[in-house]
């Protein structure tokens, strides 16, 4: 396997940022994988995994290799009377597993429709909307170690999921190259409708008995009325995690602004809207030439065309000090920073 040298990144991120590899190389089988890894262990070169590029803002050139994940493959591995267990490689887009899932009556994911990035990224994250998460459907992951190009399987205790959170962002971060994923899927469903505008935009669709596809579809409408489709807007969808606090913060925070925007978890925790917080501080829709807040939702940070990962890195840290600043809460970043 050879690499490419010197490639411009910009095809390969969501946000559309010019940043430059010093060695570029993809793959689409393991082996080519391993043999790529085998050679890179004999240097002393970084190493970043790019899926989809959807979930990173790149503010440097990277000075080492870049490998892009291209494994590909969608297969049902086992089932039952209840689920089926549907099998992704890693390289596969996230809304195609989805995608698959409903076209085989498989459900648990619907509500989880055209988040961008990866399949084998969505575990790392353990990416949610609208009242599900990944781990809610989990059952287990393949990944290959980097150093010793061992293959290892992951169950869902050992992915250690948390809110936007898993053993590969922290204790294993950077340890494992992921290979497939695989969920556990229903065939008889229990639809989740309840969490953000689903409803509402069921019934203007004047469906009163939804299937798994109607959510999905509803989910879709829904998304696309309020993120720019990063093809034409260069953006990483959410930007910012919606912050937990503890009740009592809650209490005084709502006692000062009644209308936030919350969810309760427990009787000790809230989560508040990340959204709700920024637009209230002003700057849903803040434009600074050539990147800015996006005018439709307060979560996402926009590229309109020739910014640089600097500049909104910076409007990030802006943002974060704002809302610390109006509302004694600490927003963090969900997107990974280079």
């Amino acid at each position: 396997m050879k690499y490419q040298k010197n490639v411009n990144l910009k095809p390969f991120n969501t946000f559309g940022l010019h940043c430059s590899a010093e060695k570029f190389a993809n793959f689409s089988r393991v082996d080519d994988l391993i043999d790529l890894l085998a050679a890179h262990n004999k240097t002393e070169d970084s190493l970043l995994i790019l899926g989809g590029g959807s979930n990173i803002l790149l503010t440097q050139d990277v000075n080492g290799l870049v490998l892009k994940n291209e494994l590909k493959g969608l297969e049902i591995v086992k089932e039952d009377d209840e689920y089926a267990y549907l099998k992704a490689a890693a390289g596969e887009t996230w809304h195609d597993f989805v995608l698959s899932a409903l076209d085989k009556n498989l459900g648990g994911i619907e509500n989880l429709s055209l988040i961008p990035g990866s399949s084998g990224a969505a575990p790392m994250q353990n990416i949610g909307a609208y009242g599900v998460e990944i781990k809610d459907v989990f059952h287990e992951l393949e990944a290959l170690h980097i150093k010793t190009l061992e293959t290892r399987i992951f169950n869902a205790e050992e992915c250690q999921f948390g809110y936007r959170e898993s053993v590969f962002k922290d204790e294993l971060k950077g340890q494992y190259i992921i290979l497939n994923v695989t969920l556990r899927l229903t065939k008889k469903h229990v639809l989740n409708t309840s969490y953000g505008a689903i409803e509402t935009e069921l019934a203007a669709m004047g469906i009163q008995r939804p299937t798994i596809k109607d959510v999905s579809n509803a989910v879709i409408t829904i998304r696309q009325s309020k993120l720019p489709d990063p093809k034409k807007i260069g953006n990483s969808g959410s930007f910012f995690k919606n912050p937990v606090v503890s009740m009592e913060k809650f209490k005084a925070l709502q006692a000062q602004f009644p209308s936030i925007s919350h969810y309760p978890i427990d009787a000790h925790h809230v989560k508040l809207a990340a959204g709700w917080l920024i637009d209230q501080a002003g700057w849903k829709g803040k434009t600074y030439d050539t990147y800015g807040v996006h005018k439709n939702q307060a979560l996402v940070l926009v590229n309109y065309g020739g910014a640089n990962g600097n500049e909104i890195y910076d409007l990030s840290q802006a943002i974060l000090d704002s809302v610390m600043d109006i509302y004694g809460v600490q927003l963090e970043r969900e997107v990974n920073i280079l």
